[in-house]
């Protein structure tokens, strides 16, 4: 099992990564915040879920452990696939999800890409009680702030418009949807890459997905 890497970062780009760690390019998946926060030639560090099929070894990577130990709970959830599961920690933080579960909020988890309905009750009922020990968030209270990445000041939609047209959203639709979330956003959350691309994500939603947005 391969639970963490270290290394330089070769590629990055969308939502992936490539570290070479001792000569071998490591391809990992990642959330498209944790993917822009990576810069070529820097080291980075991610905590790492190696998902093995009949035809393929997948490495997933997150930027905290927190994000990872939410990850293996959802993909253990009937019908949320990795990809599901890495879809979530896009459009929500690991606080966040835990508010949702805990809330029994199923909305919060159908405005993710390829999570339906039924799946989504399904993730609050599966994982109900099992986030408090996980993630270290008043469940009772607000969300919590965003960890794991650097807050840029300044340039944060500017980014954040970069890496959505890079996923596939054509520059119109993401810069109407960057706009109006800075506009409802905090201060802090505007400033902030990974906060502000979960909040646009979320404002886009699976009807407006990169695919059907050209």
């Amino acid at each position: 099992m391969i639970s963490s890497l270290r290394g330089r970062v070769l590629q990055a780009a969308g939502g992936s990564v490539v570290l070479e760690v001792g000569g071998v390019g490591f391809h990992v998946h990642t959330t498209p915040a944790l993917a822009l926060a990576s810069r070529v030639g820097e080291e980075a560090a991610v905590h790492t879920s190696l998902i093995v099929r009949e035809d393929a070894l997948t490495l997933f990577g997150f930027s905290t452990r927190d994000e990872l130990d939410v990850f293996e709970l959802l993909i253990g959830v009937t019908g949320v696939g990795p990809k599901s599961a890495l879809g979530v920690l896009s459009a929500l933080s690991p606080e966040q999800v835990a508010l949702a579960v805990e809330h029994d909020d199923d909305a919060a988890f159908r405005k993710v890409s390829g999570i339906g309905p039924k799946t989504a009750k399904l993730i609050t009922v599966s994982l109900a009680g099992k986030l408090r020990a996980v993630v270290p968030v008043n469940v009772g209270g607000g969300a919590g702030a965003s960890v794991g990445l650097p807050v840029v000041a300044g340039g944060a939609a500017d980014h954040v418009l970069a890496a959505l047209t890079g996923l596939g959203w054509s520059e119109r639709v993401a810069a109407e949807a960057v706009e109006a979330t800075v506009a409802e956003a905090s201060d802090a959350d505007a400033a902030s890459v990974p906060a502000l691309l979960r909040l646009t994500l979320s404002r886009l939603g699976p009807a407006q997905h990169a695919g059907r947005a050209r």
